[in-house]
């Protein structure tokens, strides 16, 4: 279930107050890892660590680093902060977090005396990569609303693993972020999907709510067998609230897997099955005919169109404005060229959100 190796560090190539990367010597290899300073402390050049090898040593996805148990030349660490709610808990890397609703929070009241998130847009998507198109479309028509990202508990835990997150507050795109559940280092912590949601319109004061999983969604090529499944119950959790829910279908014509071929399974799924409210769906108004013909035929043959509410977005404009900004825009390794569909899809949710704004 695990693999471990010991590692000298040899270079480190990035390094900020969350998160370290270096490039560690194994065995006469070189091997880029990834330190969290909070949860392991500080790394040096020399440093002797303890590697968790297990993602690589299975080829996965999300092999591509190695993870930092333990510097072995500076083993006790004391980062322990305010706040009693745990995070990764019952397990050796189970860390204290101020949640924004906990007792002893200065915001403690506001969650009790809430009623409503009065109608505000939430963009739900599934993959991680949904966020980028979104906030490059509403920053450039909007500069200044305020986007709120959180996220959740689907893909990666530590939000400082987010390059893409970190570029994009660093350009001053997202007003802040909120993680909940075991997910952490958002700007402000939640305990859950309804707590978070709250915490951005009260406290983040956010015009527009993005929400997904961070960076590696899990897949079994079974129907219910992925992470995202959580897209349905956020949706829900967004209506039930008081939110406008528009959801984010996964569009692709350049998967070579059948089943996310047009509008993933993974989507289609979750609509017709998982979804207990109904949702708002951006469908991009593609210039290929034959792909907008298809995309039809999915929602039609699925009743898609019947149990939601389908939106089709014209796209000339997300396409020019996406093309301006193409350096953000990454999906599975894939570019914005490589997978054109793909973007503007997202990007129509985040232009329809606009207009649930005017």
């Amino acid at each position: 279930m695990i693999k471990t190796a010991e590692g000298i560090v040899k270079d480190i190539s990035y390094k900020d107050l969350y998160i370290t990367k270096l490039v560690a010597i194994i065995e006469d290899k070189e091997y880029n890892c990834i330190n969290y300073n909070f949860l392991t402390g500080e790394v040096q050049v020399d440093d002797h660590l303890l590697l968790n090898t297990t993602a690589i040593e299975l080829q996965l996805g999300t092999g591509g680093f190695h993870f930092v148990i333990a510097n072995l030349n500076r083993p006790n660490v004391n980062n322990i902060g305010k706040g009693h709610i745990m995070k990764l808990k019952y397990t050796p890397f189970q860390i204290n977090c101020m949640t924004a609703e906990t007792q002893e929070s200065q915001y403690h009241d506001i969650f009790n005396e809430f009623r409503s998130l009065e109608g505000l847009p939430v963009i739900v998507g599934s993959l991680h990569s949904v966020l980028a198109p979104c906030c490059t479309y509403l920053k450039y028509v909007k500069p200044d609303i305020r986007i709120c990202y959180i996220m959740t508990e689907g893909g990666a835990l530590p939000l400082h693993i987010s390059d893409i997150v970190r570029r994009l507050k660093q350009d001053n795109m997202l007003e802040g972020t909120i993680t909940y559940g075991n997910a952490f280092g958002g700007d402000y912590e939640c305990v859950n999907v309804y707590t978070a949601l709250i915490t951005a319109k009260e406290i983040v004061k956010a015009d527009v709510i993005m929400i997904s999983m961070g960076p590696g969604i899990v897949g079994t090529d079974t129907k219910l067998g992925f992470s995202g499944t959580e897209q349905g119950t956020i949706s829900d959790a967004v209506n039930k609230l008081g939110g406008r829910a528009i959801f984010v279908p996964r569009i692709s014509f350049t998967d070579n897997r059948e089943r996310h071929f047009g509008i993933s399974h993974h989507s289609i799924t979750i609509l017709n099955r998982l979804c207990c409210t109904k949702v708002t769906i951006a469908v991009p108004l593609l210039a290929d005919a034959e792909q907008m013909d298809y995309l039809n035929k999915q929602l039609y043959d699925n009743k898609v169109n019947s149990q939601h509410n389908i939106i089709y977005v014209d796209c000339d404009d997300i396409e020019e404005i996406l093309y301006k900004n193409t350096s953000y825009l990454q999906k599975m390794g894939k570019s914005f060229e490589e997978d054109k569909a793909y973007f503007i899809s997202c990007a129509a949710s985040a232009k329809l959100s606009l207009q649930e704004l005017n």
